[in-house]
């Protein structure tokens, strides 16, 4: 391909700043149509986006022969559908995470990529973030040595919505979007680790609904295991007080240990016993455009996508056994 075409499926708020303008801001690649539902919405969508078509049917972007390659911004209960349709209609696929509902759903979705030989991109961002990429160089340059272990702590207190049934928000929808908050957000976490460690070999995990404020399990602990031999421990809570909340990642290794975060962006800390250094990153206006930049090299052939089907099934994998009864 040359130009790259892009219509995206499902235009709600991570379109709006996070990756829509990203698709006509990139040098060649265009937004050529949208869909949602709401025809009332999409309309504004298209209109503010400067979009020249909108659809209220996904079936009638796939098929729109104008379009070469296909975003899904849907909440993940349709990542797989549309995926597997949008493929299957020869155009390769950009999909949010987490990838499917399960990691059976993300097996599916690469199996299809590998019969129609189209590709399949998977929305973690964060692995081309300079933030984390300097996260990489440290490790690359063993400025801390061996690496040993891995320490990941998400504390968030309750969401106003999250008070009132009539209120939840869809996240925590367990037929819309798996295991609620810890579906949304920790595979961002774990994905990350997996671009800077390595693959995670083993998983276990308690899951428990404490708040009872809907019916996923909000608090979850885990014990990682990397196939390089590194360990590691998590800890999520989204009802907890205010004063508690905590986003970090601590990676230790023989000679220091590193220090981020995930969402906060707080600066690198590396420590060792002659150094204390930070490295202070301002996230993009569209955070999702460096991965999307590297989606547009990749058709165009000029370079590699680092988060793939692939990748984006193993986070899949990870979450689904931490979450199995034991």
């Amino acid at each position: 391909m040359e130009n790259i075409n892009w219509g995206i499926i499902g235009c709600g708020d991570v379109c709006e700043k996070k990756s829509g303008p990203a698709f006509y801001k990139i040098k060649h690649s265009s937004l050529v149509a949208v869909m949602r539902r709401d025809e009332a919405k999409i309309k504004d969508f298209a209109q503010r986006h400067g979009v020249e078509k909108y659809y209220t049917e996904a079936d009638k972007l796939i098929n729109d022969p104008d379009i070469n390659a296909i975003y899904i911004a849907t909440p993940p209960n349709m990542h797989k559908r549309y995926a597997i349709q949008a493929m299957e209609a020869n155009k390769p696929v950009y999909v949010e995470k987490p990838m499917g509902m399960n990691y059976t759903e993300c097996l599916e979705m690469i199996e299809t990529s590998k019969i129609t030989n189209q590709k399949l991109f998977v929305a973690f961002y964060r692995r081309a973030l300079p933030y984390f990429l300097k996260v990489k160089a440290l490790l690359d340059e063993n400025r801390i040595g061996q690496v040993l272990t891995v320490d990941i702590k998400h504390i968030k207190k309750a969401q106003a919505s999250d008070f009132d049934a009539n209120t939840h928000t869809w996240r925590v929808d367990k037929s819309i979007a798996g295991e609620g908050y810890f579906y949304d957000l920790a595979p961002h976490t774990l994905d990350i680790l997996d671009f800077l460690l390595g693959k995670i070999e083993s998983a276990k995990g308690y899951s428990q609904n404490l708040g009872h404020l809907y019916d996923t399990k909000d608090t979850i602990c885990a014990a990682l295991q990397f196939e390089s031999g590194v360990v590691g421990t998590g800890l999520w809570s989204f009802v907890a007080h205010e004063n508690s909340e905590q986003d970090s990642i601590e990676i230790i290794g023989t000679n220091g240990k590193i220090t981020f975060s995930t969402f906060a962006f707080t600066p690198i800390m590396l420590i060792t016993d002659k150094i204390s250094e930070q490295y202070s990153f301002t996230p993009p206006e569209h955070i999702e455009q460096p991965l999307i930049q590297t989606i547009v090299d990749e058709l165009r052939g000029h370079g590699h996508c680092p988060s793939t089907g692939i990748s984006g099934a193993r986070t899949s994998l990870v979450m689904d056994r931490i979450l199995k009864e034991q």
